[in-house]
């Protein structure tokens, strides 16, 4: 299976080796998601935004190229190819304007599963509680959901500022090992 990683980190993944003030911990899950991957034998894709450059505000030219199903940053079109090509942490929808119920449909016909990776400092249940969630609602129930995408698993790092180096050494061995069972 293709699995298709975007990392969004100012330090790309260069960064996930434990060099002090030269690491992230981002990098590192998306790291040992990566290695987890390729031990089980699939075919990995990195995206690496800061390291392409990605600049993600939409300008005019953008806009109206988009309305014409079309697309001006050559990056953008690069990732369109490839996110059509993921088989796993990918999706596409499009509205269709004459739909009935549901306006949106998977072009990603291969599509079988989305992981989400998210690390924050902020303890999980503050974010559950105080912030309500709002990663699985956009993610899962706003954007997976409407196109039909059902597996669907969210791993929090929560509070990765204040675990030991051995319990962030621990998260990172589940994480290569749960991409392993992809």
């Amino acid at each position: 299976m293709k699995v298709l990683v975007v990392l969004d980190h100012p330090c790309t993944i260069v960064s996930a080796e434990n060099v002090p003030h030269q690491r992230s911990f981002s990098a590192a899950v998306a790291a040992a998601a990566i290695r987890g991957a390729r031990s089980a034998g699939h075919e990995v894709d990195l995206i690496d935004l800061a390291a392409d450059g990605f600049a993600p505000a939409m300008t005019g030219a953008d806009l109206a190229a988009w309305r014409l199903g079309r697309v001006v940053d050559p990056l953008v079109a690069d990732y369109q190819r490839r996110l059509l090509a993921a088989g796993h942490l990918t999706f596409v929808y499009e509205e269709l304007p004459q739909a009935r119920g549901n306006p949106f449909r998977n072009r990603m016909t291969s599509l079988g599963g989305v992981s989400v990776l998210s690390v924050m400092t902020t303890p999980d249940k503050a974010y559950r509680w105080w912030y309500r969630d709002p990663l699985t609602k956009i993610l899962f129930k706003g954007t997976f959901a409407k196109i039909g995408v059902r597996n669907l698993r969210w791993t929090n790092y929560a509070s990765v500022t204040a675990k030991t180096p051995e319990q962030r050494a621990r998260m990172l061995q589940q994480t290569e090992q749960a991409f392993a069972a992809l």
